[in-house]
């Protein structure tokens, strides 16, 4: 399907590795031009050279001048922006008996206040492209997970924020949606996987679990969902919350 996005400017926050990394890789396929903006500018230039398209912004994402300056220097570098894709973030573990307040607001910055701000700050080149939102987002926030609570607060915000927006944009024509994530297989997945005695076990109790072909979700099929949310082919989708996870959020455990 020819998504008509040539040469669409789209930010991709965290977009270096795991699930952005399969994001950027799918904008370069459609011939969109994706600017990651993470903090490693060696990984985000690896990547680059790899697929030979796009551009790249460091910023330090949980400082909120950093966001901003991101922002002003995607538009000075590429001159407008086409769409958001916000990714980064990170299941950091901040649970409620073994956390604490600080913590608690730093896994916040972590995972949902860079979302709203690079928004804010995106608007209003997103309102003169007529652009498009796509937020990452995680099951947490609907099963939970057990000792993450910050992880699961900040991805119930990237919900409720991406309806909020889709109402408030209505008037400039800007769609808002999420991918919801639930197991999908990526280095920071892997490393998690690893923590355990037994990774193979442990890794197997879990594919099992995941009714459509008993497999973990590639970052590729999470990317090609975003990129069709992001293109005009998507034009009267707003306000969803899409989960691209096999059936593992929605689907009855008597199948597993």
């Amino acid at each position: 399907m020819e998504l008509q996005l040539k040469n669409k400017i789209i930010i991709v926050t965290g977009g270096a590795k795991g699930i952005g990394e399969g994001i950027v890789r799918a904008l370069a396929g459609e011939n969109a031009f994706p600017v990651i903006v993470g903090r490693s500018e060696t990984d985000n230039k690896k990547l680059l050279a790899e697929i030979g398209r796009g551009g790249q912004v460091v910023a330090e994402l949980t400082e909120p001048d950093s966001c901003k300056n991101a922002i002003e220097d995607v538009v000075k570098q590429f001159g407008k922006i086409d769409g958001l894709v916000n990714n980064a973030g990170v299941n950091d573990g901040i649970g409620l008996e073994q956390g604490n307040y600080e913590a608690f607001i730093a896994s916040l910055h972590k995972n949902l206040v860079h979302y709203y701000l690079m928004a804010h700050h995106a608007l209003p080149y997103l309102i003169q492209s007529k652009g498009a939102i796509v937020n990452i987002g995680s099951k947490t926030a609907e099963t939970g997970q057990g000792s993450t609570s910050a992880y699961a607060a900040a991805n119930g915000g990237r919900n409720a924020l991406t309806r909020e927006w889709a109402v408030e944009l209505l008037k400039y024509g800007i769609r808002v949606n999420s991918v919801i994530v639930a197991e999908c297989y990526t280095p920071l997945y892997d490393h998690w996987i690893k923590t355990f005695e037994n990774p193979e076990e442990k890794l197997k109790s879990i594919t099992d679990k995941i009714p459509l072909d008993k497999r973990m979700t590639t970052a590729e099929e999470i990317a090609n969902m975003v990129v069709f949310l992001l293109s005009e082919k998507s034009g009267h989708t707003t306000g969803q919350l899409i989960h691209v996870d096999g059936g593992y959020v929605h689907l009855d455990r008597a199948l597993s």
